[in-house]
């Protein structure tokens, strides 16, 4: 039997909701660059992620790793503390 690994992608970002059962919103900040202008600027994006025994609390840092859809909006769980 082969076994294979899938490498799921990961993020790193911090709790910034954690009022759902199961669930916490982290926001993830990446630096971008403008192509012509070649400043950087911050752009946040927020991720629904599992949380199955509600651990994690808002103002955590924590990695969120890509996985099959739990929910409507949730595609991620978080797998540890930053």
């Amino acid at each position: 039997m082969i076994e294979t690994h899938i490498q799921h992608r990961t993020l790193t970002g911090e709790v910034v909701s954690d009022k759902m059962t199961k669930t916490v919103v982290v926001s993830v900040v990446r630096v971008k660059r403008h192509p012509i202008y070649k400043k950087s600027y911050k752009i946040t994006k927020r991720y629904k992620a599992h949380d199955e025994k509600g651990e994690y609390k808002v103002g955590d840092k924590v990695i969120i790793e890509e996985t099959r859809p739990i929910s409507k909006d949730k595609r991620w769980k978080v797998i540890a503390r930053a």
